[in-house]
């Protein structure tokens, strides 16, 4: 391997296509021109090391004349240069072409010879990136924003293409596996929410039974565990047998702390809703108060964001301290999943009465959970569920604790292969050790 004094600076403009580092630019879409069809229309929102196009608009196929070169391909570099700056993501061959909104700046190598764009995806979240991206933010009226102009006249240094590819397959071996266990999760939490919708919600082997089928996909000694007729109850038909309740039936809400008062910035990370719904960041409180077990999220509990941004969450990441406005969802009484999949269901009952809340910040009471129905089925039941679904939950909590382990490996290798101080054949020692 080279020493980093054999290796090479450029500018961006040598190796970047100018035209296609002036993203924002042109043409912008308006609102009113995406539709429910058509391709992907990518936010900043929509990336975060990868891309999630769950939830997006869409921008239609016939329209794509007017965006010119705001289209996907494979081999960009994709980030986000303004309000929450340093978002990336890698244009993948199986990623799904989409059209790029203002919000997103990407860089597309002209010369592959010289610079390998997956290399490059590396490199811009590295340190000679930040340092050029962290002197140049605030220097306009948006202090987290790096113009068009500066990401022209920065530098790059590069060792030779083949060390590049080098270091671009060892770190991507490990971003490829983070992938691969995100599509694993995706199918797999489709697998267990269609089998709990069909059971518990749905009452799909209720219907079958009471129309005289079989029950589709399930043996005989689970179909004799659900009746052949419904029951009428205050909150509807639900199957003979069981019974009524709510979301406040089947598990303990413990309210979080205010741990950011006071906090020593060491210790336990504070779980407020960013830390849910991005994880930690440069804005995240640390405390080493103590605390009691209830007001702790420890790896695989659940929690559910009461005001504000309302969802439930399933906490990965190490033990840390749950804050005000969340609950830390505690299972006692049914088994976890049957508690997540059953919050899922009533999160848009839960939103709903959140968004009549106008004058404040949108919220709901301890006593609105009360207020949405679930029926209660029997134990033997509960307890047969519990073999088919619980395995499937399982596996995608070690898959996200797996992924964790990986990004972190990733992030400290990344620095080291960068800038020289570590061999290649070193950290393919450690990846295999991993």
């Amino acid at each position: 391997m080279s020493t980093a004094t054999e290796w090479r600076t450029y500018r961006t403009c040598e190796l970047i296509d100018q035209k296609l580092l002036a993203i924002g630019d042109g043409y912008r879409a308006k609102n009113s021109e995406l539709d429910k069809t058509g391709i992907p229309f990518a936010r900043a929102g929509n990336i975060n090391g990868g891309f999630n196009f769950d939830e997006t608009d869409l921008f239609p196929k016939s329209d794509l004349r007017k965006v010119g070169e705001k289209i996907s391909r494979p081999g960009d570099v994709v980030f986000t240069s303004k309000g929450t700056v340093g978002r990336f993501a890698f244009v993948r061959e199986a990623t799904p072409i989409f059209v790029y909104s203002p919000q997103l700046c990407y860089w597309r190598s002209l010369a592959p010879d010289m610079i390998d764009p997956r290399y490059l995806f590396y490199w811009m979240q590295g340190g000679e990136f930040w340092l050029q991206a962290d002197g140049v933010k605030g220097q306009t009226d948006m202090a987290d924003y790096v113009s068009l102009g500066d990401q022209r006249r920065m530098f790059i240094t590069l060792p030779s293409p083949n060390e590049q590819r080098a270091i671009a397959s060892i770190l991507g071996t490990l971003d490829d596996k983070i992938e691969l266990n995100r599509r694993m999760n995706r199918t797999l939490e489709d697998i267990a929410q269609a089998i709990f919708k069909s059971w518990f919600v749905d009452f799909d082997p209720v219907i079958a039974k009471r129309e005289d089928h079989k029950p589709v996909g399930m043996d005989d000694t689970t179909a004799a565990l659900f009746p052949a007729h419904f029951q009428e109850t205050d909150m509807g038909p639900i199957p003979a047998g069981w019974k009524e309740g709510s979301t406040a039936d089947i598990a303990r809400y413990v309210n979080g702390k205010n741990f950011t008062k006071n906090a020593s910035g060491t210790g336990r990370m504070v779980i407020r809703i960013a830390e849910l719904n991005s994880g930690p960041a440069g804005s995240t409180i640390y405390n080493d108060v103590k605390a009691n077990q209830d007001n702790v999220a420890f790896p695989n509990n659940l929690l559910f964001s009461w005001s504000g941004s309302l969802d439930v969450y399933r906490w990965h990441r190490d033990a840390a301290l749950v804050n005000q406005h969340i609950f830390k969802v505690v299972c006692e009484k049914y088994p976890q999943w049957f508690v997540y999949y059953h919050l899922q269901d009533a999160m848009t009952f839960f939103q709903g009465i959140a968004a009549d809340k106008a004058t404040t910040m949108g919220h709901i009471k301890r006593e609105h959970l009360s207020q949405f129905d679930v029926a209660l089925p029997p134990a033997e039941l509960i307890n047969t569920a519990n073999r088919i679904i619980r395995p499937i939950y399982d596996r995608i909590h070690r898959n996200e604790r797996q992924m964790l382990s990986l990004a972190a490996l990733r992030d400290t290798l990344l620095p080291q292969l960068l800038s020289g101080e570590l061999r290649i054949g070193n950290s393919e020692k450690m990846i295999g050790e991993a």
